[in-house]
């Protein structure tokens, strides 16, 4: 049986939602309650699958509802404590895109802002390590596949 014991597994779903504008490709960071630039991210609802939890919980976070789902970007894992309680928390990622909507953050959740970033200044922004390498996954996948597609508002 793996794990520790004593640790509560917790398993998650978020996601990183980029936009093709005529300025070229932008990456939506949400800032957290920490203050911290990160990805939208929550709890899985009983019957939901990895992706349907991963587009609500951006929709909740950001306002954003047309989202069309692109990829799966892999899970990022971390530990951390809660009450005395240590969590071992693993959080898979799916790349959605935005072609509408203004982003408003859910300051119910603790949301702070959103704001769209260029990759590269996203990058400099985010805040969580393991959430970086998503984010530049996401860029590669983004890259690949947009960059000489025409670009709308």
């Amino acid at each position: 049986m793996g794990g520790d014991q004593g640790t509560v597994q917790e398993t998650s779903a978020g996601g990183v939602v980029f936009r093709r504008m005529t300025s070229g490709i932008r990456f939506l960071l949400i800032k957290d309650p920490y203050k911290k630039w990160g990805l939208p991210k929550g709890h899985i609802d009983s019957g939901e699958s990895l992706a349907e939890t991963a587009q609500r919980e951006v929709a909740e976070e950001t306002g954003l509802c047309d989202l069309k789902l692109h990829a799966s970007l892999g899970a990022i894992d971390w530990h951390f404590r809660l009450r005395g309680i240590r969590i071992h928390k693993t959080c898979h990622f799916f790349l959605f895109e935005a072609a509408t909507g203004m982003p408003c953050p859910q300051a119910e959740e603790g949301i702070l802002d959103c704001q769209w970033f260029t990759h590269s200044d996203a990058m400099k922004a985010i805040s969580y390590e393991n959430a970086r390498k998503v984010l530049d996954r996401a860029g590669s996948i983004v890259t690949g596949r947009f960059e000489t597609t025409e670009m709308s508002d």
